[in-house]
């Protein structure tokens, strides 16, 4: 195989990501809709003015980007140029009705598609240390997997339905949104009440939720750390829509999605969308306890 791929989206991930793949030896032909982006990746990197020029003459093109909308636009414009076998891996956050119609587009190309969602911070990525989740075509995820173990520690096969991945990433976010919330709640609730917030977030992290997200997220809110941004409140609300589609066409009453929809929502229209999601939720709750 030609270790030459597509990348296609720059953002916090997708930058750290395009150079672990640069650095793993593969030949990269860039799009950022932003074009200085791809600067940054130094040389030795193809610089496309367009998603159908980064996927012409590639076995394999990734796409990272913001929402459904955006990796639908830019599918449409790759499909022109993909080859046929090739494989598009989606490592975005999107809805797997999306996934599942992009797949049978590609399927009338003679390409594959796959989701891959990936769980884990900018410097998890940097690390290659995300998890990532795979679903669609049992043959496209074999020749993707190469590519994806340049990336994560482990790799979990969610079934042949392209939606799957999907699924299971909007799960976790509302999960880990859900998460920050009752950190946020708790770790407010014993500083109003006159204790070291960051002794208690330290004695939970070590012993009853001894599990990374309590342990990283909970001292980021502990310590009420905001920077550097790793996942903008933006994006954390997006996927807060997400789950509530999902649930609506599923039929699932979710009363939790509900209340951190509305914490984001809140910190999105009171100007915080850049801001990092643990600030649009941990600050949301200090404020509204005003300390």
């Amino acid at each position: 195989m030609e270790k030459k791929i597509g990348f296609i989206g720059l953002g916090a991930m997708g930058i750290v990501m395009a150079k672990n793949l640069k650095e793993a030896g593969y030949q990269l032909q860039v799009y950022n809709r932003t074009a200085s982006k791809v600067d940054e990746l130094g040389g030795g990197i193809v610089k496309c003015n367009t998603p159908a020029e980064a996927a012409a003459n590639v076995d394999a093109v990734i796409t990272i980007l913001s929402d459904d909308a955006a990796v639908e636009e830019v599918t449409t414009a790759l499909l022109q140029t993909l080859p046929k076998n090739a494989v598009h891996i989606s490592m975005s956050t999107i809805s797997p009705d999306v996934s599942e119609k992009l797949a049978s587009l590609h399927a009338v190309q003679g390409n594959n598609y796959i989701a891959a969602t990936v769980f884990g911070r900018p410097e998890a990525a940097a690390a290659k240390k995300l998890w990532i989740c795979v679903s669609g075509d049992t043959s496209a995820k074999q020749a993707a997997k190469p590519i994806l173990e340049n990336l994560g520690q482990g790799i979990f096969d969610f079934g042949e339905n392209a939606g799957g991945a999907n699924v299971v990433k909007i799960a976790g976010n509302f999960m880990i949104a859900s998460s920050l919330e009752i950190m946020a709640e708790a770790y407010t609730l014993a500083e109003k009440n006159g204790l070291d917030r960051k002794q208690v977030s330290e004695f939970f992290s070590s012993t009853l939720f001894s599990a990374p997200i309590f342990q990283n997220y909970g001292k980021l809110i502990a310590n009420k750390q905001y920077e550097p941004v790793g996942f903008i409140t933006k994006l954390g609300y997006k996927d807060a829509r997400l789950t509530f589609k999902l649930a609506q066409q599923s039929e699932i009453p979710m009363p939790v999605a509900s209340v951190v929809h509305n914490r984001l929502l809140t910190a999105m229209a009171q100007g915080g969308a850049e801001q990092d999601w643990i600030e649009g939720i941990s600050r949301g709750v200090t404020d509204d306890a005003g300390l």
